[in-house]
């Protein structure tokens, strides 16, 4: 299944980002059982806006693009599918 690095913006602070969460969570298993939601990170940029950088494992982009518009209070800033990953293990030292 392709996994896609979603980066958003939210129009709620930190505090509201639990309910944020669980009403992705509860998007996703009723609307988007294709969907599912691997990790989050979640920082606050210069301006105060809080801003996640997510991994998903979805059917395609449009299946994100659309738990999105279910979800609200934030924009999409952007979707990447993922090429791969790597850690620094991957990287053996001489």
């Amino acid at each position: 299944m392709p996994r896609f690095l979603i980066e958003r913006t939210f129009f709620v602070d930190q505090e509201e980002m639990q309910e944020i969460g669980r009403r992705s969570r509860e998007i996703a298993r009723d609307k988007f059982p294709g969907i599912t939601w691997e990790h989050s990170h979640v920082v606050v940029d210069e301006e105060g806006n809080v801003k996640t950088f997510c991994t998903y494992a979805a059917p395609d982009k449009e299946s994100v693009r659309q738990h999105a518009e279910q979800l609200g209070e934030h924009r999409v800033e952007r979707i990447h599918e993922i090429a791969g990953d790597v850690t620094p293990e991957d990287f053996p030292l001489s």
